[in-house]
């Protein structure tokens, strides 16, 4: 439901409390349980299944989401420990369709194959890239270690930040 109040998430019986925050720059308002996790508010309640749930003990970083710009695993944070913030999922970084670079570069590199880590890699990739717009190849290594990609062996995923990295800055 992109506007309104969704229906709450399933209850085990508990206390329910709102919480407002914004997702992809919209206003939304939840009535959740404490414990519900934020990766569960956003695929189960905002209905965004680009954040993907693998791990859940902020191990694989497949669920990682920007929280005011700060790239976090989701999965370990609660839904209420995000009152009052910007969340940003992966098809926040492509309004209206559009990709973003990173999204982008990663189709062209093929920085991706089975996909499941790609939405949290690309959104840590766009902290790294927030932080420093040239990195070298080891920064963008170190910059997401906390991520895992069981598939590509992370080549073309290093490819794929370093090209977009240099389509932001106009050089591509």
């Amino acid at each position: 439901m992109p506007h309104g109040r969704p229906p709450a998430l399933p209850s085990s019986g508990g206390s329910q409390v709102n919480v407002s925050l914004r997702i992809n720059g919209q206003p939304r308002r939840f009535d959740v349980e404490p414990r519900i996790l934020l990766v569960h508010l956003l695929r189960d309640a905002a209905g965004l299944t680009g954040t993907h749930v693998a791990c859940e003990t902020s191990v694989c970083g497949a669920c990682t989401v920007l929280l005011d710009g700060k790239a976090v695993k989701s999965c370990t944070v609660l839904a209420v420990q995000a009152e009052g913030c910007e969340v940003t999922t992966i098809e926040g970084l492509a309004p209206g369709g559009k990709l973003h670079p990173l999204q982008e570069q990663f189709w062209e590199k093929h920085g991706l194959q089975c996909g499941y880590c790609t939405p949290g890699m690309i959104l840590t990739a766009w902290q790294l890239l927030q932080r420093n717009p040239d990195p070298g190849e080891a920064e963008v290594r170190h910059g997401i270690e906390g991520n895992l990609c069981r598939c590509t062996g992370y080549e073309h995923i290093v490819d794929a930040i370093l090209a977009a990295a240099a389509q932001m800055r106009g050089e591509a």
